[in-house]
């Protein structure tokens, strides 16, 4: 008994790791410590896997990275050759309509570039949404702010270019502050039908304290001012979001953070089990998720989204029911 009350101390923490574990018979609160080796056995296998898939991601995108270190390549305007004759200015053609499904616009991390998303783009287009552009911000920006004017623009020039009037966004970690940023201080939510969030610290995250030399590590600390400003109210924002997390990412701290929890927006948050930050944009089963969330959105919304803000708030206080488990 003596043994077992100097355990009390570190119930919070077990608790904490093994939700749900039943409370010992005769003292209320304690887990069964008769099961607790083999769910410790359990909960270190899956860190294994994860943190496994997690190395084995890490490498593979170290191959990939020179590969997206270019801008995405757009078609470009026909111009006359220098020194002829312009031609006679015609009547504006009509606008072509927009092709099927609404445009993804990708957007990477923290010192990261498009080629993360290669699987997620071949993922979508396998599945019919052939619209998909990524947008490299430097890794240099030191700001969120400019990184959201930056992404308006390009936003702009896709809506030019496909004819669409909306486009749905992917943003892993950073990314999907940014974009954020961009729908809620910047007016993005007029383009933006859909954010969809990988792995974000929403709230802010606290890990690796020595980042915090890059200002745009700052940023996304918890009492930031731009997170003061993504706190703010934004009535009747049109944009829907869907918030992916993972129980075991170790790049949010704490975990919540990468859960959207505000009462001006749309959101449903997804909790992803079994993979940590780096599988979030590459798992099969994450782009699977991702793409239903699109198409459920799309058939109820249309193409077209009808710009009404709903009660917003998180899904319960641990993300939707039946979220994603990855073995």
């Amino acid at each position: 008994m003596k043994v077992t009350t100097a355990a009390l101390p570190l119930l919070p923490l077990f608790q904490r790791l093994l939700p749900g574990l039943p409370g010992l018979p005769g003292i209320p609160g304690l887990p069964e410590l008769a099961s607790l080796p083999g769910r410790l056995t359990g909960l270190s296998l899956t860190l294994l896997k994860a943190s496994a898939l997690e190395v084995a991601i890490l490498a593979g995108h170290l191959l990939l990275y020179p590969s997206g270190i270019i801008q995405e390549r757009r078609p470009a305007l026909t111009l006359p050759p220098v020194g002829s004759r312009a031609p006679e200015p015609s009547p504006p053609a009509p606008r072509l309509p927009a092709p099927a499904g609404t445009p993804v616009v990708l957007l990477h991390g923290f010192i990261d570039n498009r080629s993360v998303f290669l699987l997620l783009r071949r993922s979508l287009a396998q599945h019919g949404r052939h619209q998909v552009d990524s947008l490299n911000y430097s890794p240099l920006t030191c700001d969120i702010r400019t990184a959201a004017e930056l992404l308006g623009r390009h936003i702009e020039e896709i809506c030019e270019r496909t004819g669409s009037e909306r486009v749905d966004v992917v943003g892993h970690s950073l990314g999907g502050l940014i974009a954020r940023y961009y729908v809620q201080r910047l007016g993005g939510d007029l383009r933006v039908r859909t954010l969809v969030t990988l792995g974000t610290p929403h709230s802010g995250t606290r890990v690796v304290p020595l980042a915090n030399a890059h200002p745009i590590v700052r940023q996304m600390r918890p009492g930031s001012a731009v997170i003061e400003e993504l706190s703010r109210p934004t009535p009747g924002c049109r944009t829907q979001f869907v918030s992916f997390w993972s129980d075991l990412d170790r790049v949010m701290d704490p975990l919540e953070t990468a859960c959207l929890d505000h009462p001006d927006l749309t959101v449903q948050n997804v909790r992803v089990s079994g993979i940590g930050h780096l599988a979030l944009p590459v798992h099969p089963a994450v782009a699977t998720g991702i793409r239903e969330a699109l198409d459920t959105i799309e058939a109820e919304t249309g193409t077209e989204a009808d710009g009404r803000a709903g009660s917003g708030g998180r899904a319960g206080a641990g993300g939707r029911a039946g979220g994603l488990t990855v073995a």
